[in-house]
């Protein structure tokens, strides 16, 4: 089955209907790390797509994020970029670079809440802030 076939089934296994733009956006998020924002999806997809609109960039993904096919992730107020990965994990993110990292999660449950009785948690977010090594050695060369 090739991935574009993969993304298809992906959206409508979400009752998603699969059109070309919505297809896209899913396939770039997928196949990269880099956590783009919405700006960002937009510049790579419009090379491909010229009648590409900043608006149906944001419609998908606002869809996308509804249906629980990708995370948003926001870290700063102003700052809101998508992850294409569904599999449980966390983000590192660096504020010299501004990159963003997987983090692998080793336990099944991280976090130990205590005072939350009879609820149920759907979602969770972990994201550490810091200075990454490639930044950390890029202070050290100078």
């Amino acid at each position: 089955m090739d991935n574009t076939q993969m993304i298809k089934d992906e959206l409508i296994k979400h009752n998603i209907k699969p059109s070309l733009i919505r297809i896209k956006v899913l396939e770039y998020l997928k196949s990269t790390k880099e956590h783009p924002n919405a700006e960002k999806i937009f510049k790579k997809l419009s090379k491909d797509i010229p009648t590409l609109s900043i608006t149906s960039i944001y419609n998908a993904l606002k869809l996308f994020v509804g249906k629980g096919v990708i995370k948003e992730i926001m870290i700063q107020e102003e700052e809101i970029r998508y992850d294409g990965a569904n599999e449980r994990h966390a983000h590192f993110k660096c504020i010299k670079c501004n990159k963003l990292y997987d983090l692998k999660l080793k336990c099944r449950s991280c976090l130990e809440v205590t005072d939350l009785n009879k609820v149920k948690i759907l979602d969770e977010h972990i994201y550490l802030v810091g200075i990454c090594k490639k930044c950390i050695k890029k202070e050290t060369d100078l």
